[in-house]
């Protein structure tokens, strides 16, 4: 790229400067200054002309610019009405990009795509950490048709997103990501490579969405009430907490009677099941 990088500290901060732009703690502003990671992320992207990319928080641009630069479409999405302004003066060069100032959680996106005639669409962002599963799980709920999503967010999250049964990350998150996407920790990313520096480390995740999911369940709805039961009150046995569940209906015999079907212990907790085995309960119920 021959222009001058935004991610770079001293870009940042004249940015900043000019524009006298005050961080926002509610909104989660991190911004990139490092350029190692941005190639890391556009390399795990996978990012060709072909494509949309949707992003999620630009921030100033600084991962905008780069996604502008290889992509056919970039559409970002920001809260936070200040810095429409910058983004608009720092990205005035690229003809692909669109800025919708909006709450990512209020839009329609499935509208958005057909109005901007979106093809091979991708998510590259880094996410504001306090909203990263509501945004994910809004993304995969509304069946948005993507290819991938690859996003900055917090370590522990990332890990929450690979684990396995038994494991103390391992929770509804896991299982939720588990079932719509294959995943990999593409880079790890220390706090010295955002302004301001956050309190914990990050990590880029690749999520590759599953054209049809290997595992069969006659309703998902009902099985992500399973599993939010099962691991709302975890130190519970799986019985108990599905039985104690406002959100289902369901009683001690129906659960017990499918645990045995299944040759599992009826003082089994939620956490020890597998994705494949919350699918069977589900489909038994």
């Amino acid at each position: 790229m021959d222009k001058e990088y935004i991610a770079t500290p001293s870009k940042t901060i004249e940015i900043i400067n000019k524009y006298n732009f005050a961080f926002q703690k509610k909104f989660g502003q991190n911004f990139l200054i490092d350029t190692h990671v941005l190639d890391k992320i556009i390399a795990a992207a996978n990012i060709t002309k072909e494509d949309t990319i949707l992003e999620i928080g630009p921030g100033i641009g600084s991962m905008t610019q780069y996604l502008c630069e290889k992509a056919g479409q970039v559409i970002s999405i920001e809260i936070d009405k200040m810095l429409i302004p910058i983004l608009e003066d720092n990205l005035k060069d690229y003809d692909n990009f669109t800025l919708i100032n909006a709450d990512f959680l209020k839009l329609d996106i499935n509208k958005l795509i057909e109005e901007h005639n979106c093809k091979n669409l991708k998510v590259v962002a880094n996410l504001p950490y306090y909203i990263t599963t509501p945004i994910i799980m809004s993304l995969f709920e509304n069946n948005i048709p993507l290819d991938s999503i690859t996003v900055m967010v917090q370590k522990e999250v990332a890990l929450r997103m690979q684990a396995s049964p038994s494991t103390k990350d391992y929770g509804a998150l896991s299982l939720a990501i588990q079932y719509y996407s294959t995943t990999e920790i593409v880079a790890n990313v220390p706090p010295n490579c955002f302004m301001p520096r956050p309190n914990v480390g990050s990590a880029v995740i690749k999520l590759s969405l599953r054209p049809d999911s290997p595992y069969e369940v006659k309703d998902s709805k009902f099985m992500f009430k399973l599993v939010r039961a099962a691991f709302n009150q975890r130190r519970k046995t799986l019985v108990n907490s599905l039985v104690n569940s406002p959100n289902l209906d369901i009683t001690k015999d129906d659960v017990l009677n499918a645990l045995e079907n299944m040759n599992l212990s009826p003082t089994i907790r939620g956490e020890a099941l597998s994705l494949e085995q919350f699918c069977e309960l589900s489909n038994l119920l």
